[in-house]
């Protein structure tokens, strides 16, 4: 089961890259938000084809159920995320802005692990974890230079 998820993982970091450099090049002649409302829509068209096909029974009214609200706000950052790596790529270059973001995202999650913020599991603080941290935010200064 840990293999699987490892493999999802690999898939969506790949798939995350690639979307940026689709994004980017489309936003050159549409402009950053043209984008991001075509990305969105396809996202939310392949999504509800995907819950459609896929046999998912939950309705949508669940959602009116999820508690706290802020929880519901995915589909903002989804938009955010959409326009700033499409920008970051468009100013840094696709392999260091994506080095950045990925360990954004690493720093950023251990965070939230750290404090079990959005209702995630808390963990205990680790001198280890924090040390491949640094190396990691070490390694994106190296490959700036």
């Amino acid at each position: 089961m840990i293999m699987i998820g490892i493999l999802t993982a690999v898939l969506s970091g790949v798939l995350m890259s690639v979307q940026g450099v689709c994004n980017t090049a489309v936003s050159k002649s549409a402009g950053l938000w043209t984008t991001g409302v075509f990305v969105s829509l396809t996202a939310a068209l392949v999504s509800f084809l995907i819950r459609i096909f896929g046999g998912q029974k939950e309705d949508f009214e669940v959602l009116l159920q999820i508690q706290p609200r802020y929880l519901l706000l995915g589909g903002v950052f989804g938009a955010l995320i959409t326009g700033t790596v499409v920008f970051s790529i468009a100013r840094l270059g696709t392999a260091k802005a994506e080095l950045v973001i990925v360990v954004s995202q690493l720093i950023a999650a251990y965070c939230i692990a750290l404090t079990g913020w959005f209702g995630s599991a808390q963990e205990p603080f680790s001198w280890r974890k924090l040390l491949a941290l640094t190396v990691a935010a070490g390694g994106v200064i190296w490959y700036s230079v």
